[in-house]
């Protein structure tokens, strides 16, 4: 199975020829501010590439790539994998502000699942996603992804608390989805 869309594909992350990329997107306030609710890590080209080597056996990281010119503009990631069940836990980030709103998230969240799904014959693929983080929100609802529980109050930012959201999809739901695709258009 391909993961190429009509947008982007999505390559193996590689230390060496990533780890700058990534680096510098951490040093963005804003693009690291919708990713975690954590303390920000400025980490150097050299200090992410030694981390991303010493996480390459648990890590299922990809690089998303725009096809027009195979620049590299975000990763995709499934993890805490508990292949008992069939679960594991999705992360993504769109790096630089130019690329966001513009569909290379939605298109690599289905690449993703197909394979979490079809290859991995995974159950659920759940998330989190930070209250003020809307955007997102409605990108993993296109897929498929629904609100399951709120963390109320869970991130002070900016003076006010903000709720992190649970976000999950079965098999099922995304099976169903990939019948009628107009359902969750919007």
């Amino acid at each position: 199975m391909k993961l190429k869309s009509e947008k982007v594909y999505l390559r193996a992350m590689d230390p060496e020829k990533d780890s700058a990329t990534y680096a510098r997107w951490q040093r963005d306030a804003l693009y690291d501010r919708f990713m975690d609710s954590e303390i920000a890590m400025m980490f150097t080209p050299d200090q992410m590439k030694t981390w991303f080597e010493k996480r390459l056996d648990t890590l299922t990281e990809m690089v998303i790539v725009r096809k027009s010119d195979d620049q590299m503009i975000g990763f995709i990631e499934l993890a805490g994998y508990d292949w008992h069940s069939g679960n594991a836990w999705l992360g993504i980030g769109i790096g630089e502000r130019e690329n966001w709103g513009k569909g290379y998230g939605s298109e690599a969240l289905r690449l993703l699942l197909r394979m979490a799904f079809l290859e991995w014959n995974l159950h659920r693929v759940s998330l989190a996603v930070l209250g003020y983080n809307e955007r997102a929100k409605r990108s993993y609802e296109k897929v498929g992804f629904k609100v399951e529980g709120t963390l109320r109050g869970f991130v002070y930012r900016d003076g006010k608390r903000w709720d992190m959201y649970m976000m999950g999809v079965l098999r099922e739901e995304w099976d169903a989805l990939q019948a009628d695709p107009d359902k969750n258009k919007g």
